[in-house]
């Protein structure tokens, strides 16, 4: 599971790396690079319920190796690139298939496994998302150093052929897997979680997650790029090993979720999330290193109870539940790459930082009051 994490999300963000690159090749504004990010966003947002009601109809593994070969096609074609809007075109494309894997594995492990397994699975594949997002900026940042970012995409590419090959080989076969080919009852099951309190709470803490870390580990590689930092891709690159603390902290938001509930333990991530953004605006680039380490930490936790709250409260419909979930996360991350690009071209990154803040604010307030369970509902 957390393999497959990391060839999901290997692709998604690498982009974030070369973004001042990119604006230098392309005369590119910083909303335009911000919408480079945003397109793959964009298009897991639109994809993931659709996605998901298929895969009920359908099945799991086929989808999960489908998806991953369809993703290695428009990762070659990123390097053809001949302008921005090119680029986000194959990034678009990228982002259709990344449901394909997240939403399906999800309700895959819904529904091959019960109680305290689907927490700690779920931790492990959140934990392997972020391994992956951290090692396509991380590699893609170095490979422009050693080859140009054009030829490191085709490396991305093969990386993630041998992800689906690997997938076909060693994950096991659906067993509880009943298909669900009705589409009225897929439209039946989609009104119900459109008014399901679990569904709704979940999906505007998603978008409020992903605004966040699309907003910030976007726009500090123009900041950073910049004076008095000035770094080059690969220094950026290896600032996001912040995002290795992702992979330690996450599954030990298990011991946490267990202890404390979704609710409390949301509401102390955020918090955390927020004090790592305000440190960022320390002068020092230790300091700033530290606040995305901080910020990011609050983040993957809040992810990680999300997910489980989803998969632990909703019993039927589980892909289209999370293809709903993803939809409102990636819609946020959408909303934050745009927001932010508007937001940094026009106070740079000080007012970038209270754009994020607004938002965890409300992550704080939907957490505070959606995930709290009735009496009537407990019982």
């Amino acid at each position: 599971m957390g393999l497959i994490g990391m060839f999901a999300f290997l692709q998604v963000y690498s982009v974030q790396a070369i973004l001042p690159v990119l604006i230098t090749d392309f005369a590119a504004t910083e909303v335009q690079a911000g919408m480079v990010v945003g397109a793959t966003i964009l298009a897991i947002a639109i994809m993931s319920p659709f996605l998901g009601m298929l895969s009920d109809a359908v099945g799991r593994k086929v989808f999960i190796v489908g998806a991953l070969l369809f993703l290695a096609i428009p990762t070659a074609l990123i390097a053809q690139s001949p302008s921005i809007g090119w680029m986000g075109v194959w990034r678009f494309l990228q982002g259709l298939s990344v449901p394909g894997i997240t939403v399906v594995t999800i309700a895959y492990i819904g529904e091959e496994f019960e109680g305290r397994a689907v927490t700690e699975l779920m931790s492990f594949y959140v934990s392997g998302s972020v391994l992956g997002g951290f090692m396509g900026r991380f590699l893609l940042g170095h490979l422009h150093e050693l080859i140009g970012w054009r030829a490191g995409y085709y490396v991305m590419a093969a990386m993630t052929l041998l992800g689906a090959l690997w997938v076909t080989k060693m994950l096991p076969a659906s067993r509880q897997f009943v298909a669900n080919p009705n589409f009225r009852s897929a439209i039946q099951t989609l009104g119900e979680h459109l008014v399901n309190r679990y569904v709704v709470t979940s999906c505007l803490l998603g978008a409020c997650v992903l605004f966040s870390l699309v907003g910030c580990f976007t726009f500090i590689n123009l900041h950073l790029a910049d004076t008095p930092y000035e770094l080059s891709t690969g220094a950026l690159a290896n600032i996001f090993a912040v995002y290795l603390l992702g992979v330690i902290i996450t599954p030990l938001s298990t011991t946490l979720l267990r202890r404390f509930g979704s609710a409390r333990t949301v509401r102390v991530a955020v918090v955390v999330s927020m004090l790592g953004v305000l440190l960022t605006l320390v002068a020092p680039l230790w300091g700033v290193v530290i606040g995305l380490a901080v910020m990011s930490s609050g983040v993957f936790i809040t992810q990680s109870a999300t997910i489980s709250y989803i998969a632990v409260n909703v019993k039927k419909g589980r892909s289209l539940a999370s293809g709903l979930y993803y939809m409102g996360y990636y819609a946020g991350g959408t909303l934050g790459a745009w927001l932010g690009g508007i937001t940094y071209a026009r106070g740079q990154w000080s007012l970038t930082v209270w754009l994020l803040l607004f938002v965890q604010v409300l992550a704080l307030l939907i957490a505070s009051f959606g995930m709290i369970k009735t009496k009537s509902k407990a019982a």
